[in-house]
């Protein structure tokens, strides 16, 4: 009697490259591993397109944070995440989306703020920024409205909730 030979799961196609760098000048309150960031933008970025792509992070403390926010933005205070758009596709075949400037000691006082925990809160900015460098904005509120949704997406995907509940 033959044995019934076992079924394999359906093969998923290898996500496309993502390569990122993260830089650390602030690193309290406590501030993710550059794995958790990868982990968090390759998310965002692949929920988007699926091409090859690069990002830079940069975790800043507060002020450096407000020099750039009052020099870009022309506000005068740290902010959670600014984003810096690339120059898009590069010669080595990767798409770089830009750099994203996080405040650690912002993005922990809104943690606190919200009663989220601080891993989620630093997921959410990072998935947030991401998209911002892939075009979405919130400017008005159609906008507001398809970024949240692709931000609850995304976050539920990789294991947060919804950060708008």
């Amino acid at each position: 009697m033959k044995r019934p030979r076992p079924t394999r799961a359906p093969e998923r196609a290898p996500l496309p490259r993502f390569a990122i760098d993260v830089g650390y000048s602030a690193r309290r309150p406590w501030v993710p591993r550059r794995a958790e960031f990868a982990a968090w933008a390759a998310a965002a970025a692949h929920a988007v397109s699926r091409r090859p792509m690069a990002l830079s992070v940069r975790v800043v403390g507060a002020a450096r944070s407000r020099s750039l926010n009052a020099h870009y933005r022309r506000k005068a205070r740290p902010t959670n995440v600014l984003s810096f758009a690339g120059p898009g596709r590069g010669a080595d075949g990767l798409t770089h989306l830009g750099e994203l400037v996080i405040c650690a000691p912002v993005v922990a006082r809104e943690a606190r703020n919200l009663r989220v925990a601080a891993r989620a809160h630093w997921a959410h900015m990072t998935v947030h920024g991401v998209l911002h460098l892939l075009g979405f904005d919130h400017g008005r509120a159609d906008q507001a409205r398809r970024m949240a949704a692709k931000e609850i997406q995304i976050l539920d995907r990789i294991g947060f909730s919804n950060p708008y509940a």
